[in-house]
């Protein structure tokens, strides 16, 4: 039993440890056209100093410092960051212009790397190098933010993929559009929403969601969604099926 007990503390200190200490401002980047740079604040709120790294890529998740490709350069690459301090990162645009037509979509990383423990020495450790990775949209000088219209302009459909039922939904604006959840409801109200999980949507772009057990019957039904705006606030929305 006190090994049970012992292990399921130890497994709570690796969950606490791997959410590391390193807070940005914010869920993702939103670089205007018109703008020479933006800034991107840093803070370490935990107990110990850390190692920052910093990288753009064009979405290689697999990507590293020495093999990002982006049209961003970012200013400091690297730093130290200690307890209850904050920094400033400046991204600014370096390469050929995005498409002036439609939001580009890029990734922000931020590695922390923590020190070593100093009563560590000699002794084996388990550490963590957390990661973050923030999307970065580039939006054309021309194009105002998004409203809830955006959202709403989206077209919802059920439709056969193969062997897999889908619910299929297009994009038509020029923004990429996120989405915290998405629910299929059915028309009847006698069976439970079909809860589908999250993700994004490019502008001009169709995704597709697959269907769990009987979902595909809810023909006539609704959509319930919730999408992220700029400032990582959820936004609900709902709209009917097309046909």
């Amino acid at each position: 039993m006190l090994r049970l007990v012992l292990a399921i503390l130890a497994c709570l200190l690796l969950a606490e440890a791997a959410r590391g200490a390193v807070v940005i401002g914010g869920t993702r980047v939103v670089f205007p056209g018109q703008a020479r740079d933006v800034s991107v604040r840093v803070e370490n709120k935990g107990a110990e100093p850390a190692l920052v790294q910093v990288w753009i890529d064009d979405g290689d998740e697999a990507s590293l410092p020495s093999t990002a490709r982006a049209a961003f350069a970012i200013t400091p690459p690297a730093f130290r960051i200690d307890p209850g301090q904050a920094h400033t990162l400046r991204i600014v645009h370096v390469g050929e212009a995005p498409p002036k037509e439609k939001e580009a979509l890029y990734w922000l990383n931020v590695l922390e790397i923590p020190p070593k423990p100093s009563k560590a020495q000699g002794a084996n450790v388990l550490q963590f190098a957390f990661r973050h990775r923030l999307k970065l949209f580039h939006r054309p000088e021309a194009m105002p933010p998004p409203t809830v219209r955006t959202a709403a302009a989206l077209r919802w459909k059920l439709e056969r993929d193969g062997d897999t039922d889908v619910l299929r939904v297009e994009n038509p604006s020029p923004y990429h559009v996120s989405f915290n959840s998405v629910a299929l409801v059915p028309a009847s109200g006698a069976s439970a929403p079909a809860k589908l999980g999250g993700g994004m949507v490019a502008p001009g772009a169709i995704m597709r969601f697959p269907l769990p057990g009987a979902a595909h019957a809810t023909e006539g039904g609704k959509v319930d969604f919730v999408t992220i705006n700029d400032f990582g606030a959820a936004i609900p929305g709902s709209t009917a099926l097309e046909r």
